[in-house]
């Protein structure tokens, strides 16, 4: 029989169950349309309202017109997904309203794809089927020749060619559990939403004649219950963006309606928690997640299990949790995506933290900046209140926890914990000399534990996946994955999730598409204003948190950019130090007057005024604010110069020596002139020239007066002919 908790919980699926059965009564074509900041900001809710207007236009029913959050495909937003019953799920990029028009007419009411704009298209054709292979390395298989290949030829023999059946590698599908590990392979069917588990060469041709000839699903080789990531797969599997990808953090982003707790609860939503409170033992929860190997995603990488542990220790009978969602790393945002399209995950996971470290009160800080996020977060709170899953005696369990939002002002340096304390408690938002550290003495005075958004949305998965699970996809190390803001010189923006010790070379080249434009890749700067800088001739390093430090960089939260060959490394160590030195709180000496002194050298660099003996200033002031400063701000804010001048040392030299920036970015060591062999006196770029600097009769070679000359290479992009030289 259930135990009470499992009874509660039970009565509550039922409750969405229900609520979504008569919501999709009849089995509706699904038009599903993102909803997150960045979707919104490229016309998302204009795309669904002109969908409203043709729904209602048509008068048709069966039509159902379905919000999600962000798939974190942020270079071809907004994101259209068209679910006909039975058919290939198609997604649409870069929807507007004339779009919107095509797709309804053709697609849904014609029942013809518009193949010219699907994501990552346009293609040809559409296959009756895709079969998704799992390419883990976790996967086994026993035959003499690989996977894939075998599965080939079974098609060939079957007379299934391309066009009816595709096949696609895809990352893994989370079915193997830790007996099953290397004894099968896996796949996923699509459009049928069956994953099937294969064993050896017999059961892949039962699945070929049965399933693709046959049309019979094989029941017994089915893989039972809700893997995780695999939803995901199910609707953009054969987006090559998206299927190289592991999703555990990520894995409902673009799938529910980030409103819905009725699709939650469909999701294995509240599962994790319902388990952990039927257990009612914190210490078993504290020891699943430290087997997991689930290391802090806020920056610093400090094991979650072992913060936890601390916390639960302290004698204080009031403990506290906090989830920091002060995202401030420049071109980072996955936190803020993972609140807006995924809220209920990080509030289940912090329930779970609360119960471990037995806390009652939690406290998510986000940034005032996140409006969206907020208030989905807040309808988030609303909901768990009115289903019985925050308050009092949650589940029945006896055990009581609730949260509140604390908005912070933006201020970068309050993702530092004591500052971010400090914040929620009023105070200015300045970091104080550890130890004693937040789980002793946190949050007025009280034994405090945080952790950031990323960390609270992977405690469901390693409590409904286990913890064995969960270590075994990262590496020795690191358990899980990683998700990466990938922005900068790239094919494809976006959020990334990976396996850690995934290599740059597969989340830059296979994920990304590399750099844009052809251009050669220079270097990839990871950790935001606290990371470095990376040569693109360690683009096979492996990426977890120790690796990334070896090399002079760190994790931080995961933001991640594409510098490429157009890209000067002394202009991008100093935009990092302008940040950081804005940022600064001030309150101890070496980061507020190192960060000053550091940033008034690269300007002198970057201006011509730079010497040889410059570069040795700027390594002995980075070396000391590493050892000297209070907080990680100051230690980590030379990180960007330090590594630059390590890897890119060149470059500085070309600045201070040759007055010469190589990449032609920093505008006072750029110089224009006009090669008269070339120019043939069009007097475009006379008359381009927005302060009249360059003379010249029609016909004849013109001239640049450099003492006028205001360096905006306006001369340069107008020239038609290669005639002007940037120097």
């Amino acid at each position: 029989m259930a135990s009470k908790v499992f009874q509660q919980l039970d009565v509550l699926v039922k409750r969405a169950e229900q609520s979504l059965r008569q919501r999709e009564a009849g089995n509706p074509i699904r038009i599903q349309v993102g909803s997150a900041t960045c979707e919104q900001a490229a016309g998302s809710d204009q795309v669904a309202d002109e969908f409203r207007k043709h729904i209602a236009a048509s008068g048709r029913t069966d039509i159902v017109l379905h919000q999600t959050g962000c798939t974190g495909r942020c270079s071809r937003e907004p994101i259209v997904g068209v679910m006909v019953p039975g058919q290939m799920p198609v997604k649409y990029e870069r929807v507007d309203r004339a779009l919107v028009h095509e797709i309804f007419t053709q697609h849904i009411q014609q029942g013809r794809p518009v193949l010219d704009h699907v994501l990552d298209g346009p293609v040809e054709k559409l296959a009756a089927y895709e079969l998704l292979v799992c390419g883990s390395v976790r996967c086994g298989w026993k035959g003499d020749k690989p996977f894939e290949q075998l599965l080939s030829e079974k098609l060939r023999a079957a007379g299934l060619s391309s066009d009816r059946v595709s096949v696609t590698r895809a990352s893994c599908f989370g079915a193997c559990n830790t007996a099953e590990s290397g004894q099968y392979s896996h796949l996923l069917v699509r459009p049928d939403k069956i994953l099937y588990r294969v064993k050896d060469e017999k059961d892949l041709y039962e699945i070929v004649r049965e399933h693709l000839q046959g049309g019979r699903p094989v029941e017994r080789l089915k893989v039972p219950g809700k893997t995780v990531g695999r939803k995901f797969l199910e609707l953009y599997g054969d987006v090559a963006f998206f299927n190289r990808q592991s999703r555990v953090a990520l894995r409902h982003n673009g799938v529910i309606d980030p409103d819905s707790i009725e699709e939650y609860f469909c999701y294995r939503g509240f599962q994790a928690l319902a388990k952990v409170l039927d257990k009612g033992d914190p210490q078993w929860v504290i020891s699943e997640i430290t087997k997991s190997k689930l290391r802090g995603r806020g920056g610093g990488g400090f094991l979650t299990g072992q913060k936890w542990k601390m916390g639960a220790a302290a004698a204080d009978p009031v403990h506290y949790l906090i989830c920091n969602a002060d995202e401030g790393d420049p071109g980072a945002f996955m936190d803020r995506s993972m609140l807006e399209s995924d809220p209920l995950n990080v509030v289940e996971g912090m329930i779970i933290g609360g119960f471990a470290i037995g806390a009652h009160q939690g406290f998510f800080y986000v940034r005032a900046e996140y409006p969206m996020a907020i208030r989905r977060i807040e309808r988030a709170i609303e909901q768990c209140h009115q289903w019985g899953l925050l308050g009092k005696n949650i589940l029945g369990s006896g055990f009581d926890f609730d949260l509140q939002i604390r908005l912070g002002a933006g201020a970068f340096v309050c993702g530092e914990e004591t500052a971010l304390i400090h914040s929620i408690e009023g105070e200015r938002g300045q970091p104080r000399v550890r130890p004693p550290y937040p789980t002793e003495h946190g949050l007025w005075g009280k034994p405090t534990v945080i952790n950031n958004v990323e960390t609270f949305a992977n405690v469901s998965a390693v409590i409904n996946y286990g913890a064995d699970w969960f270590a075994r996809i990262g590496t020795e190390k690191s358990g899980g994955t990683k998700v990466f803001a990938l922005a900068g010189k790239i094919h494809h923006t976006g959020l990334v999730e990976v396996p850690m010790g995934t290599t740059l070379q597969t989340v830059v080249f296979d994920i990304g598409g590399g750099p844009a434009g052809g251009k050669q890749l220079k270097a990839i700067q990871t950790g935001g204003p606290a990371g470095g800088c990376i040569p693109a001739k360690w683009v096979d390093l492996a990426v977890d948190f120790d690796s990334l430090a070896k090399a002079g960089s760190i994790m931080g939260s995961g933001g991640m950019i594409i510098l490429d060959e157009d890209d000067c490394m002394v202009d991008i160590a100093k935009f990092f130090m302008t940040f950081s030195q804005d940022e600064s709180c001030g309150k101890c000496t070496p980061c507020r007057e190192g960060t000053t002194r550091m940033l008034e050298i690269l300007e002198r660099i970057t201006t011509g005024g730079g010497t040889l003996d410059d570069l040795d200033k700027l390594k002995r002031l980075g070396m000391l604010m590493k050892r000297t400063s209070l907080c990680g701000l100051g230690r980590a804010a030379a990180n960007p110069v330090l590594s630059t001048l390590e890897h890119f040392r060149g470059e500085y030299v070309a600045h201070v020596t040759e007055r010469r920036c190589p990449a032609h970015k920093c505008k006072a060591l750029i110089r224009y002139e006009i090669d008269p062999e070339k120019c043939v006196g069009c007097t475009v770029c006379a008359r381009n020239c927005p302060v009249s600097c360059i003379s010249g009769v029609r016909k004849e070679p013109h001239v640049i007066d450099q003492s006028r000359c205001i360096k905006c290479g306006k001369c340069f992009e107008v020239c038609k002919f290669g005639a002007v030289k940037r120097l």
